[in-house]
């Protein structure tokens, strides 16, 4: 986060229509500058796990996430190139928008931004968004559903477990 002319810019900006906890997601965005890409991509597809059982989806029954998921560890790893999670990424968006249920396609944005965390980074903070965006559908204008997210992206992002991680 940068400040130019007494206004503020963040690393990353905001690409969806979401109802956010603007000084949490600042707060979110100055721990990510900070963070590993190895570290945000575990990050992110914990976030996904955690979004999904929010909304009570069993994604081990769908194969394209898995291999979304497998892709991205194999990259955490060196055992992935770039490429492979962008693909892998690019499976589960048009699961999303084969979807006519917005909250599970919000859903599916998040972990499809998560995956493809290994190509560039800042699809973490795009997956974040996206789980802000899956609050918004399911808990309309509750903007302490929003709060308590958010403050779990920060815990998560700035947990010893994540920086000490070794897939």
């Amino acid at each position: 986060m940068k400040l130019v002319k007494g206004m503020v810019y963040m690393a990353t900006m905001v690409k969806i229509k979401i109802k956010d906890n603007v000084e949490l997601r600042e707060k979110l965005d100055r721990i990510y500058e900070d963070t590993s890409q190895l570290e945000l991509a575990h990050w992110a597809l914990n976030l996904t796990k955690h979004i999904f059982s929010l909304i009570d989806y069993d994604y081990e029954s769908e194969s394209i996430i898995v291999d979304g998921f497998t892709a991205n560890e194999m990259w955490q790893q060196g055992k992935a190139r770039m490429h492979d999670v962008r693909q892998a990424g690019f499976k589960v968006h048009q699961l999303a928008k084969a979807s006519s249920d917005v909250i599970f396609q919000a859903a599916l944005r998040v972990a499809g931004q998560a995956i493809g965390t290994g190509h560039m980074r800042e699809h973490a903070m795009v997956a974040s968004d996206y789980a802000i965006k899956v609050v918004n559908l399911k808990f309309p204008d509750n903007i302490s559903a929003v709060k308590t997210e958010r403050e779990w992206q920060i815990r998560t992002m700035l947990s010893a477990d994540l920086r000490k991680a070794k897939i």
